[in-house]
């Protein structure tokens, strides 16, 4: 037997097993995650907007998916399975924590008009389910703005895979499923022997040249793919991080493309590009389609999937800047304590609380100003351009990182990342200097004026209000720990309570 052959005195003892890694709070799949990211960036209310070019849109889809869509993919896939906290533990890392900061501020704060924007687009079709004239009314626009934030703000405080099982919900069922739906009536439509709306041949593949217009047209489309590295700081609810968060971002780039591209075509078959509202031109399709096929009971129906996936939307882009902004809130001190107060199921609720409020106060310009229109259009170019800043600084820091940690591991390493990110770098550099060309929503105000206010917004909102968080914060106010990144632990006793 073994134990005739041990010396007297010596205690056996049993090999140890390695301690069993801690379950991870709130965690998520790679697919949750990317059908999270998909909702974030895709959304069938671009559509009319590119049916007009009928099928030159392919074209004027594809050329900003090369060289802005792929790169932002491809350079977050890598940064995020070497490094977690998303875009502010990237840039901190590639190039300074205060430029990390300003990162991932800029990120929160685009989010701040775009909630509006989004419920307002809500507001209008859920009106034309239940009454079309309400559309028209301030007030309802700003009642219906209003309570669906907090009610977001309530569910997004029920914690990360609350978040992702509604908003993938929502994708699949306001966006996945009005959108196939779209591309086979019109495929069916078409195959009837019905006459499309829009020239489908060759000489119509490119759109028509109009020099600075045209510029600005492809250009503009590079912001309809931002968000792809949005959902990053939910790496670490992944259970294995470094092969899921690729595998996540390369499913929704294919699905960003599908949704984007085949809906604006089949909407370009049906509808006549004179009469399409780009604000209400997929219920316009949808009502074509089922006139056509005598089931027009089914356009409320689909109204209301549509607003599924722009309020699941909504909960993505609540979840994942307002968590980024945590990271530096508790690690460096930027933030009071109060906002950086975790709930019971680890979501930053106060901060979410806080940005509530500033939406609140723009909704009610809905009810109070007759004509908001111009002056949103506004705060909403600022706010994009200010986002612009966080991809300048992630390509940067994205390069930077290859050089100085070379050996640092990471789940997925991007091919030509230099390319990319020159690449990448420079279509955002675009679309930073395009912003400032007033277009014609613009009417015939003074060009100057325009220069101001968007170059005054973009030096208020993206640069002196993180400045003064930054010149202000206090030593006291940081709260470093580990565990709640890891998805280990959330809260604090007294947070607990919060």
């Amino acid at each position: 037997m073994a134990s005739m052959d041990v010396p007297a005195g010596q205690v056996i003892t049993q090999p140890q097993r390695a301690p069993r890694a801690a379950p991870k709070l709130n965690a998520i799949s790679w697919l949750a995650l990317a059908l999270m990211t998909t909702s974030s960036v895709a959304s069938l209310r671009a559509a009319p907007t590119m049916a007009v070019y009928g099928l030159a849109a392919v074209f004027l889809y594809l050329v900003p998916a090369i060289v802005f869509l792929l790169p932002t993919a491809m350079v977050s896939a890598e940064l995020a399975s070497g490094w977690s906290g998303g875009v502010y533990r990237w840039v901190a890392e590639g190039l300074s924590k205060p430029l990390g900061f300003l990162a991932v501020w800029c990120q929160f704060a685009m989010t701040i008009f775009y909630y509006p924007s989004l419920l307002a687009y809500v507001a209008s079709t859920f009106a034309y389910v239940i009454n079309p004239s309400l559309a028209n009314s301030g007030v309802y626009t700003a009642v219906i703005i209003i309570s669906l934030y907090w009610l977001g703000v309530w569910v997004s405080s029920r914690g990360t895979k609350t978040v992702a099982g509604l908003s993938s919900t929502g994708l699949v069922i306001g966006t996945l499923i009005p959108g196939l739906l779209l591309v086979v009536l019109g495929f069916v439509f078409l195959g009837q022997g019905n006459p499309s709306a829009a020239p489908m041949n060759s000489s119509h593949i490119l759109p028509p040249w109009t020099g600075l217009a045209s510029l600005v047209l492809i250009v503009n489309n590079f912001l309809s793919y931002s968000g792809m590295e949005m959902n990053a700081v939910h790496v670490s609810s992944l259970r294995k991080p470094a092969k899921e968060f690729p595998r996540a971002m390369f499913l929704a780039v294919g699905l960003v493309l599908l949704i984007f591209i085949l809906p604006a075509l089949a909407i370009s078959w049906v509808v006549p590009s004179s009469s399409l509202s780009l604000t209400a031109g997929v219920m316009q399709a949808f009502d074509a389609f089922f006139a056509y096929f005598n089931v027009t009971w089914l356009t409320p129906v689909l109204g209301i999937m549509l607003i599924a996936a722009s309020l699941g939307g909504m909960l993505t882009w609540l979840a994942g800047p307002s968590k980024g902004l945590l990271t530096v809130a508790r690690e460096e001190g930027y933030l009071p304590p109060y906002l950086q107060k975790l709930n019971k199921h680890g979501v930053q609720q106060n901060i979410l609380v806080a940005q509530g409020v500033v939406t609140t106060g723009i909704a009610l310009l809905y009810a109070f100003i007759p004509d908001v229109s111009s002056a949103y259009w506004i705060l909403s170019v600022i706010t994009t351009q200010v986002y612009l800043i966080v991809y300048l600084l992630m390509f940067v820091a994205a390069m930077r990182l290859r050089r100085i940690a070379p050996a640092h591991p990471r789940g997925f390493r991007a091919p030509a990342l230099h390319v990319l990110c020159v690449v990448g770098w420079l279509a955002s550099a675009a679309a930073l200097v395009i912003g400032f060309v007033p277009p014609s929503q613009y009417g015939s105000g003074s060009v100057w004026s325009y220069l101001l206010i968007v170059g005054g917004g973009l030096v208020v909102v993206g640069l002196l209000v993180p400045f003064a968080f930054y010149r202000f914060r206090k030593p006291g106010w940081k709260q470093p720990d580990t565990e709640w990144k890891a998805g280990v632990g959330t809260t604090t006793e007294g947070e607990a309570t919060a």
